[in-house]
Parts: structure tokens; sequence; C-alpha cells
């Protein structure tokens, strides 16, 4: 849409589209804004001039910088108008974090704009029909585009910005380009630095990052620059704690093997549970939450690690785990309902081994993991089979993943094949229960057929705690095929009370 273009040079001619928008529409990305830099004085004026041309709002984001945002009503086009950092462009381009952010396009030269309007979002924009000679590039960060290539400007950046090292690795995944040597060698030296900014900005460059199908390759390449248990300490306990049972790396290794088979899981729901992929499609929209969970998921194994006749053993790691994360996550700034999320998968990841002990998995052991997991059941089950695959190599999982949805094998069975057989008697396991969750709900999470007042009412009882048990009764009574309405569940509860009665009498 070239009337923007042309309003853009009529109001603000002195302006130049900077870094973001620049970089992705020579990638044919489309951005989310429209980032112009220009002189300080001019700021504030083009800000309200612009807003008024475009009927438009206009607000100061940051004073301190001279940062005012223009957004259209409409099509909700975001336009960051920012004061040159420095006395002049050149000085602003020189700032910047990596050579391809430094690059800059005259206003004046008009480019094309096209713009994709988003619904309930910001719209999208690309600028097309870019002048190569047109574009301002100091730092060399045109020949880096095109190479692929994240370059820092200068040695200060990661000082000026530690959370620049972060944002490397996630421009690195999100655009598939490579970190270049030496600028991997100042994040190993700069490293260190990465506590000092705001757990909001961290939360947020880690979020962009998970949600990219590459973030395993860039934690590893992140763990080797010091950069991963700089920004998560409790990790680095990990490094050499049972590394006789995991081998070199220790619990680390097992963790990072974690996150890969979460992020494979996610990326091919297809293969690992092909009747429920599409019911499981919304697993896409809370990935970072799953793949923070992976990471975190045996955090408390190096404080809870002990000898047991002649094992090491890490008992109750994953509730003290729940408790450690809970803290690392309100440190970042995650919302209550994400911690609550990640919390539950972390402190229950052991429910579905203990059900996977037992040659038969009931309905009634059914009904007690979801009535129990609630919102967190589905999450916690993609988190198991990610835990439970990552004992074994590609070529295995490749060759059982085709009968992780067989009936269910008998734990003797298992046992024929050592760690191959019990991992795909675990899978077979979370396969069942997500058959018995997709196929059989009414089964095993029974709607209510009576309410508390329909018991207090039915067996002349005051309010109590005892309301809920007799409830619960019921409801296991119809997991169990006992109970199938409201006059049977009635009947159920008078003859229960009676046997509860005389239990205790005999007691």
């Amino acid at each position: 849409m070239n009337k923007l273009a042309q309003i853009l040079r009529e109001v603000v001619p002195q302006s130049y589209y900077v870094g973001g928008i620049v970089r992705s529409s020579l990638l044919k990305r489309e951005s989310t804004d429209i980032d112009l830099a220009l002189p300080p004085q001019d700021v504030k004026p083009a800000a309200l001039a612009l807003a008024k041309k475009l009927k438009a709002a206009a607000f100061e984001m940051d004073a301190e910088y001279g940062v005012w945002r223009v957004v259209t009503h409409r099509d909700k086009i975001q336009i960051d108008l920012t004061a040159f950092q420095g006395k002049d462009l050149k000085a602003d381009l020189l700032r910047r974090d990596f050579a391809f952010n430094a690059l800059a396009y005259p206003v004046s030269a008009l480019p094309q704009i096209e713009i994709y309007p988003q619904k309930g979002a910001q719209a999208k924009i690309l600028l097309k029909r870019l002048r190569q000679k047109e574009i301002i590039d100091y730092t060399d960060g045109l020949s880096d585009v095109k190479k692929k290539r994240i370059r820092i400007t200068n040695p200060r950046v990661f000082q000026e910005d530690p959370l620049r090292m972060l944002r490397a690795f996630r421009s690195a995944a999100e655009l598939n380009f490579t970190i270049e040597p030496t600028t991997l060698k100042q994040i190993q030296k700069d490293a260190a630095l990465i506590s000092q900014p705001a757990g909001e900005r961290i939360h947020e460059e880690l979020t962009r990052l998970f949600n990219t199908a590459q973030a395993y390759k860039h934690l590893l390449q992140m763990d080797q620059c010091g950069l991963l248990t700089a920004l998560f300490p409790l990790l680095e306990d990990q490094r050499t704690c049972a590394e006789v049972y995991y081998g070199p790396g220790g619990v680390l290794k097992h963790t990072l093997l974690v996150f890969a088979r979460m992020e494979y899981l996610l990326e091919n729901l297809d293969k690992a549970f092909p009747k429920y992929a599409r019911k499981l499609a919304v697993a896409q929209e809370q990935k970072s939450l799953y793949k923070m969970a992976a990471l975190l998921h045996d955090v408390a194994k190096p404080a809870t690690a002990k000898m047991k006749d002649g094992r090491l053993r890490f008992f109750y790691h994953e509730q003290k785990g729940a408790k450690m994360a809970k803290q690392i996550l309100e440190q970042l700034h995650y919302s209550r309902p994400e911690i609550r999320l990640i919390c539950a998968m972390i402190g229950e990841h052991l429910r579905p081994s203990n059900l996977a002990s037992n040659d038969v998995i009931t309905d009634r052991g059914a009904y007690h993991f979801f009535r129990d997991l609630g919102p967190a059941a589905i999450p916690l089950l993609l988190l198991c089979w990610a835990d439970y695959t990552s004992y074994i190599n590609d070529a295995q999982l490749k060759r059982i993943l085709p009968k992780s949805s067989a009936p269910l094998m008998s734990l003797e069975q298992s046992k024929k094949t050592a760690n191959v057989g019990k991992t795909l008697r675990h899978m077979q396991v979370l396969s069942l229960l997500f058959k018995k969750y997709f196929e059989q709900p009414k089964k095993i999470l029974p709607s209510r057929l009576i309410t508390g007042r329909d018991v207090m009412d039915t067996l002349s009882l005051p309010p109590s705690p005892k309301i809920g048990e007799i409830l619960e009764a019921v409801a296991i009574a119809q997991v169990e095929g006992k109970v199938h309405d409201r006059a049977g569940a009635l009947s159920f509860i008078k003859t229960w009370v009676s046997g509860a009665q005389n239990s205790v009498c005999k007691k």
C-alpha cells in the first residue's frame, strides 16, 4: 500500500526505516511494526502530525530514549518513532546489537509498503522494492543478511545490554541463521551478565526461542558458551550429578535430551499419536510452556540425590522440583496460570510411571489421574512421553513408535528387551490414557448426577467434608459402571453410607 509510504514521506521525510523492518523485509518476512529513526527534536512533533494524518493514536513510550508510538485504529498498524541514539544516524546504527540490524533505508526513497491485516492483532508489514543503493550500511550488515549470519557490531554490545546474548540465539532460531565464532566467544566472555536484565525481558526472549522448532539446537550452543547455566544456575548442579547413571553430563545431559524429545513431539504429534494429533494440536499454542517444563522437570535431582541400598535415588525430587521451579518462574514473571501448569507438570511427572507399574490400567486409576491433574493432565502426558523416550536413541524410537498405540504389553514382556521394552510399555500406557480421555470421557470423567444439596437432603446430613466423600464415592461408582443415572446415585448413597457405618462399627 503505497499510500502509507507516501504519507510517511510527506510527514516525516527526515526519518529512516531501521532495524528489524529493513532486515526482515530483505528476507521477505513480515514485521509486526515499523521502526523509524529521526533527530531527537523531531520525534514528538512527527508522532503527533502522523497520528493526525492517519487518524491514529499517539503516545510516548519512553521519555529517556525519546520513543513515541503511533497505532492506527482500523488495521492496528504500529509505527515506533525513536530519536537517534548518538549525534546522528551513523552513530545510532553503530550502537545497534548485530550488523544485520544496523541497516537503514530512507523514508524519502519511497519503498512499497504491503500491509497484511490480522484479525484482532497488529497488522503485519513488508517493505518491497528496496533498492540496494539506497540501503545505508556501515557494518556490512547486508552481507550478513545474505550469508544468514549473526555478528555483533562492537565488543561492548553485550555489556551495554546483556539481553542481547539471549537475543542472538533467539534470532538464530527464528531466522535459521548462524552465530559467527567471534560473537560466540564474546557471549562466553560476558555470559555472567545475563542475570542483570529484568525477568520479563528474559521471559519474552525465552518464549520466542522455545516457540521455534530449533530451540534444542540453540540450547546446546548456549550451554557451550556458559549462557544456559548462567541463566539457570541450578542446572549447573545437574552436570556432575548421577554421571554413573546418565554418563558424562549427568542429569543435565538427560534434561537436554528430554527437551529435545519434547521439541520433536510437538513438531510430530501425527507420528506419536496419529489418532489424536488434531485434538492435541492445541499444544502448539503452549509449546514454550511445555518446553520450559521439560527444562526444569528434574531441577531438584541434585538436591535430592542419595544412595540407598547401593542405588542412587532421588526421593520426592518431583515435589521439591515444583517448588524450585515456582521460584524460577516467578523471577521470570510468568503468569500465575502458567506457573500452576508448569509446576503441576513437574510435581506430578512420576504419576503415569506409577500407573505403569501395574499390569492393568483400570478406569478407576485413570479417573483419579485425570481428576487430580485437571487441565495439566494432557500436558503432563506429553512431558512423560518426552521423558520416557529420552532413554532410547533415535533409531530405537523410530522402530518402536508404530507399536506405541498397540495393546498394552505385560510387565513381563517389557522386561525381555531391557530399556527399549520398558520405554515402549510406558508409551503404550500414555496411548491408553489418551484413548480413555478422548474416546471414553464419560466413563473416566463422569458428569455429576447429584449435588451436595441432594446428599444432605436425602441423608439428612449437615454441611461437612463428608458430603464431598460421598460425592466422590458416587463418581467412582459411575466409573466402575455401578451407577448410571440420578435415581441410581440416590439409591447408591444410602447403601454406601450404611456400609461405611457398618465398617466403622466392626473396627
